[in-house]
């Protein structure tokens, strides 16, 4: 063989490896992007999935927004008047501390004179009668009262009972003498409701639990006067 043969077939040679190896630069090249692509596609996908989840998290079955928080509610039915509810002027409500009893010209009293100790209102359900003059100092600072008689349902008092134990700056009693079966009072108001699933119950609490009508607002609920 010639040497210009042999340079011709070592040139040929040269040729073909210098193509391969162009070849595998490309394929590696090729496959660098593709899995780049598979990579940002797939963040992007979760991405989406998790904004999704995000957005359904916030709505209810019906494409809704979820229900308004406890604030939000409380805020709407503590807007306009309750239903046959009876107020007394504020400035008559006298709140001299006193040793002895009063005589409360209404039953259960929602102001006056009263103990100098209140009756504690931490969510307390008692199950018998609690002293007026201690009940209504604790009206004074800002505690709703609930009542009943021996005609209240059972399932109504157990209800009620379930909503005071839960409520800071409410109480709840026996009381023999009211007119109604079932009263709320709270300082300068009182209502007589049908029952427990009566909407003036949740209506009195938004409106009164630490209300407007509150004379020492943030005064405290417990370390006074315990009953059973």
């Amino acid at each position: 063989m010639s040497y210009d043969r042999r340079t011709r077939i070592e040139q040929m040679r040269n040729a073909d490896r210098a193509r391969d190896r162009r070849n595998r630069v490309l394929a590696v090249s090729l496959s660098a992007v593709v899995v780049a692509g598979l990579v940002t596609f797939g963040s992007y996908t979760i991405l989406n999935k998790s904004d999704d989840t995000s957005s359904n998290s916030s709505m209810t079955d019906d494409g809704k927004g979820g229900a308004p928080s406890a604030g939000e509610t409380d805020k709407d039915l503590a807007t306009g008047p309750i239903e046959g509810e009876k107020s007394w002027d504020a400035k008559k409500l006298t709140r001299n501390h006193v040793t002895e009893n009063v005589d409360y010209p209404m039953k259960p009293p929602v102001g006056g004179d009263h103990s100098p100790v209140w009756m504690n209102c931490d969510g307390e359900v008692y199950k018998k009668a609690v002293p007026d003059v201690n009940a209504v100092h604790a009206l004074e600072h800002g505690s709703v009262w609930v009542t009943y008689t021996d005609k209240a349902p059972a399932a109504d008092v157990d209800k009620l009972s379930d909503r005071v134990s839960k409520t800071p700056y409410s109480l709840m009693s026996p009381y023999k003498d009211q007119a109604g079966a079932i009263m709320l009072t709270a300082w300068g108001k009182q209502v007589t409701v049908d029952g427990a699933d009566d909407p003036r119950v949740a209506e009195f609490f938004a409106h009164y639990v630490q209300g407007p009508q509150t004379p020492e607002p943030g005064a405290a609920c417990t370390g006074g006067l315990d009953g059973e």
